[in-house]
């Protein structure tokens, strides 16, 4: 290609390309076709005709559902509100009824629902439907916590951008003290938005600016040692981590019982799963589960500490490296310092770009 300019444009579309691409596939492989995948119900009833209809429930979904049957309505109950399932059948010739957690899984409830009416069309009776844990009135898809996650990551990783490209010359420290201000600001405005201003949470908003924090600091402390490493491509590596994986296996939309394997194995360990899980477990089940997805924000912050240790250490290393004095001292030419300041230069346009 003869053109420098244009060989220079076209370079920098990579990014955005690949973005495109990146973003197709996670939020189409997961969110365009959800079915239950291994999703777990109960049955209620000791007597041998809830287990045929469990057995026979079974038969017929495959491996779209896990069966089991309880003793009592209950236990149901509490296999609810511990989301170990995700609804109950309750047998009956007059009432047959239908117990769910709104709270845990809007789309999860749709989707047993879904699943059990016919089971009591069949009898010629209406199925009643439950909900044990509903969501506030003020949020009653339960998604908002999905968008409160959106909101916190943009805010983190679009921070990364402006902390890596121009605040590369500031030292290490000085960076990770800013991205611990950032971090405390941006987990502020999530406490802002989820309590006064779209009432999320009616209770325990210093438990959610908590995780907030922690979840955003994670990213940031990630992000700004990633960028020593990857320079421009920073921003790419930031929404595959963050946006690409992060949003599709957060459980904020379809818990990982409604997708395939892939996105319901990250809903294990990711990040935004430990934020979104924990803050539903804090506000709606009683902390149920909040050590675990406590433990998982704090692992990713301490992977972010380590990453930025490296980067640090790496930085430190080179600036020696460049000060150590060479045996040809004769004229030289000072291109690299240009090239340098034009790397950068482009750099902080293609990550704002790409935010």
């Amino acid at each position: 290609m003869r053109s420098p300019a244009l060989r220079h444009v076209l370079t920098h579309l990579i990014t955005p390309l690949l973005m495109c691409i990146g973003m197709g596939l996670a939020y189409m492989g997961a969110f365009v076709t959800p079915e239950p995948h291994h999703m777990p119900v109960a049955v209620v009833g000791t007597a041998p005709k809830a287990k045929v209809l469990a057995q026979t429930i079974k038969d017929t979904a495959g491996d779209k559902l896990d069966v089991r049957t309880v003793a009592t309505r209950a236990d149901a109950v509490h296999l609810l509100t511990s989301r170990d399932v995700t609804g109950a059948y309750v047998p009956s010739a007059k009432a047959p009824e239908l117990l769910v957690a709104g709270a845990a899984s809007d789309m999860g409830a749709m989707a047993v629902e879904k699943v059990f009416t016919p089971v009591a069309e069949e009898r010629g009776t209406p199925l009643k439907v439950t909900d044990v844990a509903p969501t506030v009135a003020d949020d009653p898809t339960g998604q908002g916590l999905f968008f409160l996650l959106i909101a916190l990551s943009i805010g983190s990783y679009a921070s990364v951008a402006a902390l890596g490209a121009a605040g590369a010359g500031l030292a290490m420290r000085v960076r990770a003290l800013l991205v611990l201000g950032v971090s405390a600001v941006v987990s502020g405005i999530g406490a802002l938005l989820a309590g006064p201003m779209f009432h999320l949470a009616h209770h325990d908003l210093a438990g959610v600016w908590g995780m907030a924090w922690l979840y955003s600091a994670g990213i940031l402390f990630i992000g700004v040692g990633l960028h020593t490493f990857l320079k421009r491509w920073t921003t790419l590596t930031m929404m595959v981590l963050f946006v690409m994986l992060n949003f599709t296996s957060s459980g904020g939309l379809f818990r990982p019982e409604l997708q395939n394997g892939f996105f319901g194995t990250l809903h294990a360990f990711w990040n935004g799963a430990g934020f979104v899980e924990g803050v539903r477990g804090l506000l709606y089940f009683g902390g149920d589960g909040l050590a675990r997805d406590v433990w998982t924000l704090v692992v990713w912050l301490l992977v972010g500490l380590v990453v930025t240790a490296m980067a640090a250490h790496h930085e430190r290393t080179r600036r020696a490296h460049q000060a150590t004095p060479r045996p040809e001292a004769g004229e030289r030419p000072e291109p690299e310092v240009e090239s340098d300041a034009e790397s950068d230069v482009e750099e902080e346009v293609e990550e704002t770009v790409g935010v």
